[in-house]
């Protein structure tokens, strides 16, 4: 699985090119998602480095699905935000889709839950940069779509203490 790994680390990194995070290069953010996911398994830990490369770059989910398996594409497809006119839009039609996943799916949430984790930890530095108001914001319609009792509580315990939030 290791090497499965390594591989989708370097399948996002080709993909997402010269892309930066902040003032980082592009990888600064996915090995952050990767590491909050580390306690979730190989899987987990595939669809976090992929997690962005549909909603960012120009790989379709078919491809995902063509090298690395359908659960990963499924996984993948479920956390790529939804198409709209503006980022309420997005994140209206995207809470949507993730209000839907069953228990077939609920590595998809644990993967949306350590990206939005990982947002907030860089935001939380401050900065220019920081979007830790707009998170604060969207905050409580992406823990009604996306939170799970039990699924990965760590991850929302600390996205609650970062933004002041009381649990759901």
């Amino acid at each position: 699985m290791l090497e499965t790994l390594t591989r989708a680390r370097s399948f996002a990194i080709a993909a997402h090119g010269d892309q930066m995070y902040g003032d980082q290069p592009y990888v600064f953010h996915l090995d952050a998602v990767v590491a909050l996911l580390a306690p979730f398994g190989d899987h987990a830990q595939i669809a976090g480095y992929l997690h962005d490369v549909v909603e960012d770059t120009d790989v379709s989910v078919q491809k995902v699905q063509e090298e690395f398996g359908d659960r990963i594409a499924d996984c993948v497809a479920l956390v790529t935000d939804e198409k709209g006119a503006n980022r309420k839009e997005r994140k209206v039609r995207t809470n949507a889709k993730l209000s839907a996943v069953t228990s077939d799916n609920e590595m998809a949430l644990v993967v949306k839950a350590a990206d939005r984790l990982a947002n907030l930890q860089m935001s939380a530095r401050g900065g220019s940069g920081s979007k830790l108001d707009m998170y604060r914001r969207e905050h409580l319609a992406f823990r009604q779509a996306a939170y799970r009792p039990g699924l990965c509580d760590e991850l929302w315990e600390e996205m609650d203490r970062i933004l002041g939030e009381p649990g759901g």
